[in-house]
Order: C-alpha cells, then structure tokens, then sequence
C-alpha cells in the first residue's frame, strides 16, 4: 500500500489544525461532539462480531476493539489533566504510551466495559467543560512530550477532533467490508 493510501486510512479526517482564533461556537460545538461521542460510537459497533471487532482498521493498525477500548483510556487521561490545569498552575501532565496499553489485556476484552466507562467519563467531562468561563479556557498545561503549553480551550478542539478521527476509523472499516 502507498504512503498515500495508507496515510487516509490513518488520518481518514486529516489532521487536527486549529484555529487561529477560537470562539465560543467552536467551544460549543466541540463540547457537544464530545457529549454525543459514546452512545454515537455505541451504535456504531453495536451488533458487531467478535471477528469484526477483531478487524484491523488498516494494515499494521489496532483492531475495531482496540480503538474501543482506546478511547476511554485516552479520554479518561484528558479529563484528569483538565482537573490538574484547573487546580493546579501550568502542570506538566503525565503523558503514556497509548501503543502499550492497546495491547494490554483489557483493551482485548469486551467492548461494553470500555462503552460504559467512556459513557461515564464523558458524563463527568462534559459537566466540567460546561461551567469552563473564559479565564479557565485560557489556562493550560505543558504536555512533556512535545514541551508545549496547550490551552484547554485548544485542547477542547483536539479531544473533539479525536472522537470524530477513531469513529471514522471504525465507520470507514464498516463501509469498506459492508457490515
């Protein structure tokens, strides 16, 4: 397969860019992507076979199952670095290897725990982002990987972006193999 190809399926939405000047609308918008994002994903794998969910999304990639179970580990590390940057002044987050975890043998279990835990923290979050007023959306964390301060509004956009970039991973997987 050509870097092309393989780059749509790995980015089948692209990339995330921000922009330049974010607004409320933008906030808003993401939030609700964010709070419709698991029972949209549960109805999206819902019915689906153990050996579809088993099914790679891309050569070389994670399975259906691990992008499931991906998701709330992902999210579930968001929501607590929005915590640390709301109580904490600039915190340096914890960063983790998402690679390893997905192939930890919770990510190879059922899907409905990890539907049910990104349900809940999704509840949480979205509790939280709701009541961010516009000093808090300004305040930020540095992430050790890349040394950079990123805003919570900047990273509102990019978990947005992250719900929206693993649904189509599945829902382009399904389209293909016509489940």
């Amino acid at each position: 397969m050509d870097e092309n190809a393989l780059n749509k399926l790995r980015y089948p939405i692209g990339t995330y860019k921000a922009p330049e000047i974010i607004t409320t609308e933008h906030i808003n918008a993401w939030i609700k992507i964010i709070e419709d994002h698991p029972q949209k994903l549960r109805q999206l794998v819902d019915g689906l076979s153990d050996e579809q969910l088993d099914t790679p999304y891309r050569p070389d990639g994670w399975t259906v199952r691990q992008v499931v179970h991906h998701l709330p580990d992902s999210h579930l590390n968001s929501y607590i670095r929005f915590k640390w940057t709301l109580t904490e002044d600039i915190p340096t987050i914890k960063a983790y290897h998402e690679d390893r975890w997905a192939k930890l043998s919770d990510s190879l279990g059922p899907v409905d725990s990890a539907l049910n835990l990104l349900q809940a923290v999704h509840v949480k979050w979205v509790i939280v982002l709701k009541s961010l007023s516009a000093e808090d959306l300004k305040r930020s964390f540095i992430h050790p990987e890349s040394g950079r301060e990123i805003t919570l509004e900047r990273n509102i956009g990019i978990y947005a972006w992250h719900c929206d970039h693993h649904y189509a991973h599945i829902e382009n997987l399904i389209k293909e193999k016509g489940w």
